[in-house]
């Protein structure tokens, strides 16, 4: 499987919310959702490429589909 890059936490919310996914609650990690699922988003700058490939395989995307997002 292809690692993504470590990204900033403002451009993986920029890229889901391109899927429709919406902030709910703001902390120390950032909850997104879709009203099916939910995601949660480490207030890390970057994001390991390990957690994001994780959130992103929680979103139902593959790497590359994630990729294309950014």
């Amino acid at each position: 499987m292809p690692r993504l890059p470590g990204i900033s936490q403002k451009e993986a919310v920029r890229a889901f919310q391109k899927l429709g996914y919406r902030i709910v609650r703001e902390s120390g990690h950032l909850i997104l959702s879709n009203g099916e699922r939910r995601l949660v988003i480490p207030r890390h700058d970057p994001i390991n490429a390990i957690t994001m490939g994780a959130i992103a395989r929680d979103a139902g995307l593959s790497p590359q589909q994630f990729r294309e997002l950014l």
